[in-house]
């Protein structure tokens, strides 16, 4: 079976990016995200190793620990998933996933069974970089991207929504953004739907920029304190 191939102009191997999460004024922890070349090969083809980690510091790990940690291995031509892990712990609450994705079969094996999955069918991970290769240029304000998300036991509708654009100063600099909302019914990091606004750098790379996560009481931001090993220049920073 000939698997699809998507362009990606938008990150490589070595991109690094790390976040500054905080509630209100309160500096609540560190998040961190990383490319690397996969050592590993599925079926002959080249992967890349997708690393997401978030931890508290400061008085927010004496009162609440986190430390969790979020890996999927996605197909460099395809950029569709293999395999994903999930490992959480946060307070007194410890949980542990994986998935090993057959894209040509239609199947994933997962630490808890087997199931049926559609082609091309993302883990959360996998999901928010192949929607850093869209082009949201001729799009309007409120319009959808459809796309599916497994998770568990059950593949869910994915739903990414076009907001517009807006300025954002950040640590990393200030950055002309386009600003997207993924809509999920579960999935870990897109925890119910309406809850996270994701500020994307206008431009060819996409890069994250700034992430707001609403909770019952405020929200909780994370916002980009550094970057290096990005694929291209990154033209919307002023």
């Amino acid at each position: 079976m000939k698997l699809r191939k998507v362009e990606n102009k938008a990150f490589k191997a070595g991109e690094r990016a790390q976040y500054l999460v905080h509630y209100g004024p309160i500096d609540a922890g560190i998040a961190s995200v990383e490319i690397n070349e996969s050592k590993i090969k599925v079926k002959g083809r080249e992967l890349l190793q997708v690393v997401g980690t978030g931890k508290s510091r400061g008085i927010t790990d004496l009162i609440f620990h986190v430390d969790d940690r979020y890996e999927t291995y996605i197909d460099v031509e395809g950029l569709f998933p293999w395999r994903f892990e999930q490992h959480i712990r946060e307070g007194g609450f410890s949980m542990d996933f994986s998935a090993f994705f057959d894209q040509r079969k239609g199947k994933v094996k997962t630490s808890d069974g087997s199931y049926e999955i559609p082609r091309y069918v993302n883990d959360i991970v996998s999901a928010f970089y192949y929607f850093r290769t869209f082009d949201f240029n001729d799009m309007n304000e409120g319009e959808t991207i459809r796309l599916e998300n497994f998770y568990r036991d059950t593949v869910y509708p994915l739903d990414v929504k076009y907001l517009g654009r807006e300025t954002v100063e950040v640590e990393a600099g200030e950055f002309e953004c386009i600003m997207v909302e993924p809509i999920v019914v579960a999935g870990g990091l897109f925890k119910s739907e309406g809850n996270i606004i994701v500020w994307l750098s206008n431009d060819e790379l996409k890069i994250p920029v700034k992430v707001k996560t609403k909770i019952i009481i405020g929200s909780i931001d994370a916002e980009l304190t550094k970057y290096e090993g990005l694929k291209g220049e990154l033209l919307s920073r002023d």
